[in-house]
């Protein structure tokens, strides 16, 4: 039941809106080029997410927990390659399984300051994986014209129905395999700092 009224009541809820597209330009350059790609998404701005990627093959990485339960159903059958794991949830289990993914020019969805937060503080774990695989990190966010932010430990963020929605495709970033754990962590700081930013914009695009 939570897969099917799930996935039927977001496509419905999704469908009612008007969704403007942005960045997706840089995006598409980077996959007629045959590079991997790791979309990263704040915990807090997925509820779009299941609708938005459908039927492109993408394996994002959904955490053994109850909500990434009802996220697993509700995205099966949309042409997700679904992977369950988290980095509060013994990762190595699946990280051979994204390595493997990236170095055959796939793409993976994953949620840096999930499953637990703190609430848009990116870990490391991303930046790792593109340093093995050299995929490219690309930042994803949405807002809307009629805002709700839930009040949940990630100030989830959903849309009224009918609401006019823009999905925001960020800068695209690399990262350098020889990078220590200094430069990695300013590495780390310096996309958080660009993912906080992407969402203002995302928020005050319709002002």
């Amino acid at each position: 039941m939570v897969g099917v009224l799930g996935k039927l009541v977001l496509w419905v809820w999704a469908k009612s809106a008007r969704m403007k597209v942005l960045g997706v330009e840089n995006y598409q350059e980077i996959r007629k080029q045959g590079k991997p790609v790791i979309f990263l998404v704040w915990h807090g701005r997925i509820f779009i997410v299941p609708f938005f990627f459908r039927r492109r093959g993408i394996m994002p990485l959904i955490s053994p927990s109850k909500d990434g339960e009802v996220a697993t159903r509700i995205m099966s059958g949309w042409g997700y390659r679904i992977l369950r794991g988290s980095s509060s949830h013994a990762l190595i289990r699946v990280w051979n399984k994204m390595k493997r993914e990236l170095q055959s020019g796939g793409e993976l969805i994953i949620v840096p300051d999930g499953p637990r937060g703190p609430n848009r503080e990116m870990k490391l774990g991303a930046l790792k994986l593109a340093q093995e695989t050299g995929a490219i990190l690309v930042p994803f966010t949405f807002s809307t014209s009629r805002k709700k932010f839930l009040k949940s430990w990630d100030n989830f963020l959903i849309f009224h129905p009918l609401s006019k929605i823009v999905a925001m495709y960020g800068e695209h970033f690399t990262v350098d395999p020889d990078l220590k754990d200094d430069e990695l962590e300013k590495e780390r700081h310096k996309i958080e700092r660009f993912m906080l930013h992407l969402d203002e914009k995302a928020d005050k695009f319709f002002n």
